[in-house]
């Protein structure tokens, strides 16, 4: 039986030998820094170091938002500026622990099929509405599809059911245990009352949807009745869409954009001077990510071939300079535990084992195909041109094709029309969210991967109550992938902010979202 109580208190995910941690998308980078006062505190304060409230900050983006709907949006462009706007009964700190949110204590079933949530009082919606338990029901419900049959968030596919047990608790009923459904319900509360939430986004969040402004920006303000008193200190954030990194820099250099994560290094060495630099490991998975349903990616020779045919340190050297981990799986080396280590180095650089492969395959004079990038992430440009070059050594010799990030979206990711892709993925700071993607019917599972024994042991996580086993079995499902060679994962990169020298307060996290609502001036 597991609970939480005080405002203040963090509950713990427990993870042995951690480090540090309409359109449809996938995440793309995380950070694990923190350099900050807790969001979570909860008594009125002013910003500590002689800072003050008020003010506008404007923080570069180079996607452009797709959805509002938070039940449906899952683009990780666009779940960074709606973790201003919506919470769940949960929330992710920087660390990747979770603590209270819209709910103040919970009690997990000794079977872990059902999870009790007494909720916070006194918290009260953007258009004015107090947060009921019939809205928490109606969230719940909606994201796990109970009306419809059809799950918005896969991830709850195995509620059987939400019910408000009083004014102010609820309780979810599962079809089977799920020690591990905690992460998950940081699914945004929202308004019964409100028909069209991407319409009009409406959460409890510290800052509130005014406008957004196509191919521009999105514009946020002050929620001046947020629960957590103090917070936020800003008026007015604004997200400005910039095409790409390079137009983002020069706005950046010219001081019309105050924050600008992602940064590579090579840029964020040209203004150490004049930003914060701020640097920490990310939970993302760097890749190219080949077409398993498409010829000659559908060879699991081909494919393993592709892997030893790169030199993962130099690529990291040239792309990052060396700012960043070789992974060889799906899962970061910040899921601490869960990360099989035992796969480090598990496809050495070796051109000629390639060329053998790529000749028991059927193909010893090599192949030709398509590799799809967005243009919107130089970072990803800049991946394919080296990894271009690489594969040119053993005779695979792609073709870069670049497309706006609407049309990836639609072509590459739903449609699952491509050959290869450089892409980066990230997820909730959950080891079964960053591998749910490979089980074979999943929506998301766009590299169209098929293995029963991953399906198998992917189905048993769910209901194993012991960690350890848990542990173990994570570790299992990220051997079958790169025992399948099933894209070529290359790096876990570390990630670059640069924050105006005039701000205190800025939080990154262990997931794709950018916190405002610490974020002061001094």
């Amino acid at each position: 039986m597991s609970r939480f109580k005080a405002e203040t208190e963090v509950v713990k995910v427990r993870r042995r030998n951690r480090v540090g941690t309409a359109l449809v998308a996938l995440c793309i980078i995380a950070l694990s820094l923190c350099s900050c006062a807790n969001p979570f505190r909860a008594k009125s304060r002013a910003p500590e170091g002689g800072g003050t409230y008020g003010g506008e900050v404007v923080v570069g983006i180079t996607q452009e938002p797709g959805i509002f709907d938070p039940h449906t949006s899952v683009a990780a462009g666009d779940e960074e500026i709606l973790f201003n706007i919506f919470e769940g009964l949960v929330k992710c700190l920087p660390s990747g622990e979770f603590a209270p949110a819209l709910a103040t204590d919970y009690v997990i079933s000794d079977d872990a099929t059902i999870y009790t949530f007494t909720l916070r009082t006194g918290v009260v919606f953007h258009n004015g509405e107090p947060m009921t338990a019939e809205d928490v029901v109606y969230s719940i419900s909606r994201a796990a599809g109970l009306e419809t049959g059809v799950p918005l968030r896969d991830d709850l596919s195995g509620i059987l059911s939400v019910e408000a047990t009083s004014a102010n608790s609820i309780r979810i009923v599962l079809e089977s245990p799920d020690a591990e459904l905690l992460p998950f319900l940081a699914v945004a509360i929202i308004p019964r009352s409100v028909a069209d939430i991407n319409e009009t986004p409406i959460g409890t969040g510290p800052f509130k949807f005014q406008e957004y402004r196509v191919c521009e920006s999105v514009i946020l303000v002050r929620n001046n009745n947020y629960w957590q008193s103090g917070l936020p200190y800003l008026d007015r954030v604004t997200f400005k869409i910039t095409p790409d990194m390079n137009t983002a820099f020069l706005q950046l250099r010219s001081g019309s954009i105050d924050i600008f994560p992602y940064l590579d290094s090579e840029k964020a060495s040209r203004i150490e001077s004049d930003y914060q630099i701020l640097s920490g490991e990310s939970n993302m998975i760097h890749l190219l990510a080949l077409n398993n349903d498409v010829a000659p990616f559908d060879n699991p020779k081909v494919r393993e071939a592709m892997n030893r045919a790169i030199d993962r340190t130099e690529l990291i050297q040239i792309l990052m300079d060396g700012a960043g981990t070789p992974i060889y799986s799906g899962l970061s080396p910040a899921m601490g535990a869960y990360y099989n280590e035992s796969l480090n180095n598990a496809f050495p650089y070796d051109p000629e084992r390639a060329v053998e492969l790529l000749t028991e395959a059927g193909y010893p004079d090599g192949f030709r195909a398509t590799l799809v990038v967005p243009s919107n992430y130089r970072h990803h440009i800049n991946a394919a041109t080296i990894l271009v070059d690489q594969f040119s050594r053993v005779g695979i010799h792609l073709s870069v094709l670049t497309v706006d990030w609407a049309t990836w979206l639609s072509s590459v990711y739903a449609a699952r029309d491509f050959e290869t892709t450089v892409i980066a993925l990230t997820s909730d700071f959950s080891p079964r969210d960053v591998l749910s993607r490979y089980v074979s019917d999943a929506g998301n599972n766009f590299i169209n991967y098929s293995n029963p024994e991953f399906d198998a042991v992917f189905d048993q996580i769910r209901g194993e109550p012991d960690e350890d086993e848990r542990i173990l079995l994570y570790h299992r499902l990220q051997e079958i992938l790169a025992e399948d060679s099933a894209s070529v994962y290359f790096e876990d990169p570390r990630n670059i902010v640069a924050v105006s020298k005039d701000l205190s307060g800025y939080v990154v996290y262990p997931i794709y979202v950018q916190d405002m609502s610490t974020v002061h001036y001094n």
